[in-house]
């Protein structure tokens, strides 16, 4: 079995005004440990970087300061770069024939936005017959309203239990 990391969306403009990622500093920790534990196993690491096309003043639009990703996670040389216009990292991008050009039947998911994006990769990845492990611990996203970050985070390693093994960054290995 193969695997890959898969890191959605972790750009500098989730770090908006008015948007703060729940235990972000860790989440991103946590992510830095799981890059470089999949750098030491050879593990492809595939980042996800989501472009705003639709809206002229998206934080996450290509020549804006948000669209770059996070300097704590950034991609090195030889990375692969998905980049999506919609939540999915699988609607109408070349991620799966990426992945299956590389023999990876696993993802370990991680990133921001857990309802949006991060939901959305899990499911897209389900229907195409991925083995997933969500990192419980290293996804984030922002309070939505009522409802605060915490739960949302709690409420998406509770779901994804029916699509994914659910996991913290402690107990993942790339080997």
């Amino acid at each position: 079995m193969s695997k890959a990391l898969v890191i959605i969306d972790v750009q500098k403009g989730m770090w908006a005004p008015g948007f703060a990622p729940y235990d972000d500093e860790g989440v991103l920790a946590r992510i830095a440990g799981l890059i470089a534990k999949a750098r030491a196993a050879g593990v492809p690491i595939m980042y996800v970087q989501h472009h705003g096309k639709d809206e002229p003043n998206h934080p996450l639009k290509p020549g804006l300061p948000g669209y770059p990703f996070h300097d704590a996670i950034a991609p090195h040389a030889g990375d692969d770069v998905t980049v999506k216009t919609k939540s999915s990292a699988f609607h109408h991008t070349d991620l799966d024939a990426k992945l299956r050009a590389r023999g990876i039947d696993h993802l370990v998911i991680t990133g921001m936005q857990s309802e949006f994006c991060v939901n959305s990769a899990i499911r897209g990845a389900y229907e195409r017959d991925y083995r997933i492990t969500l990192v419980s611990d290293a996804h984030s996203t922002g309070d939505l309203g009522p409802a605060k970050a915490k739960d949302i985070i709690a409420l998406q390693n509770t779901i994804s239990r029916d699509f994914a093994e659910v996991k913290p960054a402690s107990e993942i290995s790339f080997i």
